[in-house]
């Protein structure tokens, strides 16, 4: 995966660009010492590193406007960050560019239970928003697995969903209005506290942009209250294939869970070395949840129930308790770092229609073997929101590069079979040059466009989402 040369005009001016930076932002905000930039070298994705020219941590979105107005004037690249828990290399620096983050961003700014809102500036993490409103009742409804520590800008430029997302939707879906900086310091608010705006759905436009329109700074998100009760059940099958055909089963039932997760024999076998939750011996397991009073939690597991009998599970544990639950979604909530533990791993984030689940699980086994490489599967089934993740040894010389292998076959089925290449963790890096699979020259020079329109000199988060090979002139012109 390859970075575009680093414009040797703006290393040569780093001392004039720093100073400029200095004279307009606090001097703890400014970061260019090489062994300090190395923090900001890559993101989750860690396969792909690159230290920065130099970074910057603005406390207020005046100090964002200021930052992107220097770096403009002197044509320096800009990479937005939140809290760097990207898995798709969303902000990967260059080495000519500044790394603007917005962790220090981290406010709440109003809160507004009538109406059913919270204010928070972009730097906040996804779990500290529901924090805030808890003790009263409400909660913010996206969850992404990273959700301790990914932040509210991140969530917003890659469309985060989460294990809840089947009922409540991703990002989009809870996110009212931003305050959004572009890369020549202008500042625009677009939505705000209420239903709807008027006019074209900017909005939409720059939720899932992956930085490259703008840098939000604040964001307007929509709270709701807890529900009455919430109860999981875990369902335990002896076949991928298997469990992937009950989940299908349940969504054309019409039963709506609040989540549907699913996890295979890797991944359960790693999870239970980690966090003991106590998960049976089985090839696949579905953490199933339902929300709602008693009753309608009772109705809903009945039919679950009754589906799951027809695919002869080894086990069917419901939970009677809130220990119980928490349990059952303790090893689901440890995958990715007790996957970490084991081996070094490429998490993947294909999109697929649901009824095509038993298919691709069986391609993705075939696949797995024709690589040599192993691949554990834990993903959000309601939604057909897959996470495959390829494990390699980092240190083997082309490992990596056979994930990398594997990993474009993966999408590319998940594309054949009437999908996308993306549900969550965007294109970022590590999809870009799969983009052509997916959409035609027409359809990606209609999203350059969009750019062209934001950000002329194609200033903001450089190399990422579309082919080099593509985009190269655009910032040259």
């Amino acid at each position: 995966m390859h970075l575009p040369p680093p414009d040797s005009e703006v290393l040569s001016n780093k001392a004039r660009i720093v100073a400029r930076l200095r004279d307009v932002l606090p001097e703890d905000a400014v970061i260019d010492d090489p062994a300090e930039t190395r923090a900001y070298e890559c993101d989750g994705l860690a396969a792909y590193r690159c230290p920065p020219l130099a970074a910057v941590l603005p406390r207020t979105t005046a100090e964002v406007a200021a930052a992107l107005k220097v770096c403009h004037e002197e044509g320096v690249p800009v990479v937005p960050r939140g809290s760097g828990t990207s898995l798709a290399g969303g902000a990967l620096p260059t080495a000519d560019c500044v790394v603007l983050g917005v962790a220090r961003m981290n406010r709440v700014l109003e809160v507004d239970y009538p109406n059913r809102y919270i204010r928070v500036e972009a730097g906040r993490t996804n779990l500290s928003v529901t924090g805030a409103v808890e003790s009263d009742g409400f909660f913010y409804a996206p969850d992404p697995s990273s959700q301790l520590a990914c932040a509210i800008a991140g969530n917003i430029a890659m469309n985060s969903g989460g294990a809840h997302c089947l009922k409540y939707g991703v990002t989009t879906n809870n996110l009212m209005g931003v305050t959004l900086v572009q890369m020549d310091g202008t500042v625009v608010e677009l939505g705000g506290a209420h239903m709807d705006a008027g006019g074209l759905d900017l909005l939409g436009v720059v939720c899932g942009s992956e930085g490259q329109l703008g840098v939000v700074t604040e964001a307007v998100l929509r709270i709701l209250p807890k529900p009455e009760g919430a109860r999981p059940v875990l369902i335990a099958f002896g076949s991928n294939e298997v469990a992937g055909a009950c989940v299908a089963d349940i969504i054309k039932a019409g039963v709506l869970p609040v989540a549907i997760e699913f996890m295979d024999r890797p991944c359960i076998r790693a999870c239970e070395d980690f966090a003991h939750a106590g998960y049976p011996d089985c090839e696949a397991l579905l953490i199933v949840e339902v929300e709602g009073s008693p009753a309608e939690i009772d109705e809903q597991l009945g039919l679950i129930r009754q589906i799951a009998a027809r695919h002869n599970p080894l086990e069917f544990r419901e939970s009677r308790s809130e220990a119980e639950s928490a349990k059952i979604w303790l090893g689901r909530k440890s995958a990715f770092g007790a996957m970490g533990q084991i081996n070094d791993y490429m998490c993947l984030d294909g999109t697929i229609p649901v009824s095509t689940l038993p298919l691709v699980l069986k391609r993705i086994g075939e696949m797995s073997r024709e690589f040599g490489l192993d691949v554990a599967n834990v993903f959000h089934a309601g939604d057909g929101n897959m996470h495959p993740l390829i494990l390699f040894d980092a240190n083997k010389p082309g490992d990596l590069e056979r994930c990398e292998a594997l990993g474009a076959a993966i999408l590319k089925l998940c594309v054949e079979v009437g999908g996308c290449l993306t549900g969550e963790h965007g294109v970022g890096i590590e999809k870009r040059d799969l983009m052509t699979v997916q959409f035609s020259p027409e359809d990606l020079e209609a999203q350059m466009r969009v750019k062209d329109v934001f950000d002329p000199k194609w200033l903001l988060n450089p190399a990422k989402v579309f082919p080099l090979s593509i985009s190269a002139t655009r910032r040259a012109a």
